[in-house]
């Protein structure tokens, strides 16, 4: 059961992460206009690139299972600084926005956990890098 819960997650993981990136392609000028609203107007075409680069391969890995810790390391990359960038709760001086981004940023930690557990336990038994170790090939 623990393997097929460890697969399933990887996929729902890898599936936000993905959704992410795609937004991020049609979308492209409206991510821009977006990253200026938050002070980032340093190259953005090729920031922006870089990270759907990053988020594509990290959550292709994570879904496969193969080399998912490096896959679930690129994504942190990405998650960490965007959840302190855009939910920085403590610097809102409307209440209500500050507890509505406060719950946005405890999400996204709970996201960052996930990450975590994936780096620290590997992709599980349901995993190409398994298969792949575990294939016998006649001789």
């Amino acid at each position: 059961m623990k393997d097929i819960v460890d697969l399933i997650a990887r996929f729902f993981i890898a599936f936000m992460f993905m959704f992410e990136a795609i937004d991020s392609i049609f979308y492209f000028s409206e991510t821009k206009d977006t990253m200026t609203a938050y002070g980032i107007t340093w190259r953005q075409d090729l920031v922006l690139s870089g990270l759907i680069v990053v988020l594509v391969l990290g959550a292709v890995l994570v879904a496969l299972g193969y080399l998912a810790k490096f896959g679930g390391f690129l994504l942190l990359l990405y998650w960490i600084p965007f959840t302190f960038i855009v939910y920085d709760f403590w610097n809102e001086a409307d209440e209500a926005m500050r507890r509505l981004h406060g719950l946005y940023f405890m999400r996204n930690m709970a996201v960052v956990s996930a990450l975590l557990l994936l780096i620290a336990n590997g992709a599980g038994r349901f995993s190409i890098k398994r298969l792949v170790h575990v294939m016998r090939l006649p001789k």
